[in-house]
């Protein structure tokens, strides 16, 4: 799910070093809505990973590395309905994830994934029809353009509760593949929050779909907020 933001609303939002990424003008933010299947190690055999559902919110950066300006995204919240993913993160793995419980149905043409966190901080509901074309996007003229985009950024650096580091993560594959999706209905506290996004300033843009992609995460270094 991705809005577009009003970039002095997300950047209030970024820790030092970041700053937000531009797209015509604005800025990119949205929620990331992800089933894991087979989620294991890379030494563990296939039929001992698990399975998961998850979510992340999260807004596309940029900020200056040692070889020139760099592309990911910032991630101030994850959350996961498994019990173990929310111990191991930040343990085992990068990324702290909050407990949450979800509801998902699936269908080769319909997505819809709801969730509520337990602490009772963000709730979501999202309903998304897979179609052939992006339709109605002011952030990306077409489904290549918002693939060319989001395959660029895949490194995450999300909050911990020290506050004084982002971990760090990057997806990678190579079978990257994007569908369209169009939304027939969305509703997210966090972007739907007047205090955190003043009225106006964040805009349900459009929807993408990825299914039966293998992907791998490999940590980064840490990366130390000013």
């Amino acid at each position: 799910m991705n809005y577009r933001v009003a970039p002095d609303a997300a950047a209030r939002l970024l820790p030092a070093p970041l700053r937000p990424r531009l797209v015509r003008g604005h800025a990119v933010a949205g929620i990331c809505l992800l089933r894991l299947g087979a989620l294991r190690p890379d030494w563990a055999p296939r039929a001992l990973g698990l399975r998961s559902e998850n979510a992340a919110h999260r807004i596309a950066v940029e900020w200056d590395g040692p070889d020139g300006v760099e592309m990911g995204v910032y991630i101030p919240r994850r959350d996961t309905g498994s019990w173990l993913n929310a111990w191991s993160g930040g343990r085992v793995f990068p990324g702290e994830h909050g407990r949450a419980d979800f509801e998902v149905r699936e269908t080769a043409a319909r997505v819809r994934v709801a969730y509520a966190t337990r602490d009772g901080g963000t709730r979501v509901d999202t309903t998304v029809d897979v179609c052939d074309e992006l339709r109605d996007s002011e952030l990306f003229a077409d489904l290549d353009e918002a693939s060319r985009f989001f395959e660029s950024g895949t490194k995450g650096f999300s909050d911990t509760r020290s506050g004084h580091h982002l971990d760090g993560m990057e997806l990678r594959t190579d079978a990257w593949h994007i569908e369209a999706g169009r939304v027939r209905s969305a509703a997210s506290t966090f972007f739907d929050d007047p205090d955190r996004f003043p009225p106006g300033s964040a805009t349900l843009d459009c929807a993408l779909v990825m299914r039966n992609v293998p992907v791998s995460w490999s940590p980064l270094p840490d990366m130390a907020l000013a």
